[in-house]
């Protein structure tokens, strides 16, 4: 990824050059450090939204063999909605948490019932599904759809709270806050 790129939007108008650097050096290491994962190589909004929901407190070599199974056993929206709960589970057998397989076809089923399909696009409404929290939604929204929503996870209070001399570590609500409020 770079400044330049189809993301190049994301960082337009005038910006202290520090975070200029900032952004530089981040994409730079991404560009660099970024692992092949198989949910990278979609910007599909259903396959997008299937490896966030797994990586829920999972991590990721766990997920990569449950996600290639999990998307060929269910290729679309269509297909998990309308698939039985025994089937789903089966598929997500061994990974844990099983109501995040629950709530993922819940959320499936309203997919395609209310929204013809299409994971939603806004924050909003994405919201509203089964399962979806504010990471998830912003997780999604910025991989498949190019929105500019913050994600906020261990790595990134680490780095914020690194680059900005916070003494936050998102363990209290009002340290989570203020690190949102950062990101």
């Amino acid at each position: 990824m770079s400044l330049d790129g189809p993301r190049a939007k994301s960082f337009s108008g005038l910006m202290p050059p520090s975070i200029r650097k900032i952004q530089s050096a981040l994409l730079d290491w991404y560009d660099e450090k970024k692992r092949d994962l198989p949910w990278r190589a979609s910007r599909d909004p259903y396959r997008i939204l299937i490896s966030e929901v797994m990586l829920q407190q999972t991590q990721v070599a766990t997920v990569i063999p449950y996600y290639r199974r999990f998307v060929k056993a269910f290729p679309s929206i269509e297909a998990l909605a309308r698939a039985s709960e025994t089937r789903v589970l089966k598929h997500w057998e061994g990974l844990g948490y099983y109501s995040r397989a629950r709530h993922l076809q819940a959320a499936a089923r309203i997919i395609h019932k209310e929204h013809r399909g299409r994971v939603p696009d806004t924050l909003e409404e994405i919201l509203k599904l089964p399962g979806i929290g504010r990471y998830t939604a912003a997780a999604v929204l910025s991989i498949a759809f190019d929105r500019e929503h913050p994600v906020l996870d261990g790595n990134v209070k680490r780095v914020l709270s690194r680059l900005f001399c916070l003494a936050e570590n998102g363990r209290s609500t009002g340290s989570e806050k203020r690190l949102w409020q950062t990101a």
